[in-house]
């Protein structure tokens, strides 16, 4: 078989190079006669797969290297027996990650405590149940609101979205659909957005379109909206640059782009490759990522604040306040050049390494803090004193 692979997908070639002729192009050249003889295409989200690119092909299998699948006609590709996988979770891990690194953040510069909080978790799914886990060891009481999940589950754990809306901190992990009674499409809304309290620290990782920009941009000029950490934007690459200056953090979509998080797509669409063509093949992406270089962090023993020690580890991971930095570069470029720097700033993301990776030395007097450590995702070790 034939694969045409984008090439900006780490280790997608190694990944599928066993299993045929692998031909890898840059992101924005997929097109019709790009694909004229191929099999199988891997995407990522930025590759539009529909008929008008898949029209009279001979492709039999379709592979994208993402959670989401709104870039992907799938009524097409069954309407044509073409065969279709994504990674659902695949990066679960990295938007956790991204969320403890800008909460913290938020808390470190404005000098508030995450403890005790009240966060609202939208969409508790691969990503907002580890959302959930994570923020009730940092201290923070957790709403959750899944409507799908309550009536299967029938559980009291879930709450309707409007009992959510006075908490301190909403964030949002849904998909984006468009029709059903849990369509997500401006499910925040002005309405919606109007009953968020003015304290609120306000988080979309999920899709741009659950958010309704003008609704929102109004709200932070109007002080409704305390704090906003925005990765994903309507009508991404031309982003709407006055939501951008108006936001707390603004970060180019790569909520999800730790290298782990990036590699586990590819293992995944293999996987449902190898199963739909019953080829028996398997596939490790670890031993291809090398060691990160940071292994081991070493808490000083003169901090005496908790969260700001939280805040320090994290900081040495992923620095989130450099991607809002690279971001807010757009501001300054002229109109036409805005929507290519976006696709640059996600093609040509900085490598970010997982947590798991890194191993926390904790001095004996901040050993009550290992528990949350681990729970962050650190492997932690308690010094012992000379």
């Amino acid at each position: 078989m034939k694969f045409v692979v984008d090439k900006n997908i780490p280790l997608v070639e190694k990944a599928f190079g066993s299993l045929g002729d692998v031909i890898a192009v840059e992101t924005g050249e997929f097109t019709s006669e790009a694909v004229h003889d191929a099999d199988v295409l891997i995407v990522r989200s930025e590759t539009k797969v529909n008929q008008s690119l898949l029209e009279s092909r001979r492709v039999k299998f379709v592979g994208t290297a993402t959670i989401g699948t709104d870039h992907i006609d799938l009524d097409y590709l069954i309407s044509k027996g073409i065969a279709f996988a994504s990674a659902p979770g695949c990066n679960s891990n990295s938007v956790k990650e991204y969320i403890v690194a800008a909460l913290l953040h938020l808390s470190s510069t404005k000098g508030f405590s995450l403890k005790g909080k009240t966060i609202g978790v939208v969409g508790v799914g691969n990503v907002g149940s580890k959302v959930v886990k994570v923020a009730e060891a940092l201290g923070m009481t957790v709403l959750q609101n899944d409507p799908p999940r309550a009536r299967i589950e029938g559980s009291s754990i879930f709450v309707p979205l409007d009992e959510l809306m006075s908490a301190d901190i909403i964030t949002l992990h849904v998909p984006l659909t468009k029709l059903g009674e849990d369509a997500t499409y401006h499910l925040f809304d002005e309405k919606r957005i109007s009953r968020i309290r003015s304290e609120t620290i306000f988080i979309n990782t999920s899709r741009g379109a659950v958010v309704e920009t003008a609704s929102l941009k109004k709200a932070i000029r109007d002080k409704r909206i305390a704090s906003t950490i925005i990765d994903v934007w309507e009508n991404e690459s031309k982003i709407d640059t006055e939501l951008l200056s108006a936001v707390t953090i603004g970060t180019p979509h790569i909520a999800g782009y730790s290298l782990e998080g990036k590699t586990n797509a590819v293992r995944m669409v293999r996987e449902a490759f190898c199963d739909h063509f019953q080829i028996e093949s398997s596939w490790d992406p670890k031993a291809e990522l090398g060691m990160p270089d940071i292994t081991d962090i070493k808490v000083p023993e003169d901090i005496l604040q908790k969260e700001e020690i939280l805040h320090r580890i994290v900081n040495q991971c992923y620095n989130i306040a450099y991607d809002d930095e690279k971001l807010s570069g757009m501001l300054t470029l002229p109109g036409m050049y805005r929507a290519e720097y976006f696709k640059k700033l996600r093609t040509n993301y900085q490598t970010r390494r997982e947590f798991t990776n890194v191993t926390v030395h904790l001095p004996t007097q901040h050993e009550s803090l290992k528990e949350i450590i681990t729970a962050l995702g650190f492997k932690c070790i308690k010094e012992k004193k000379d």
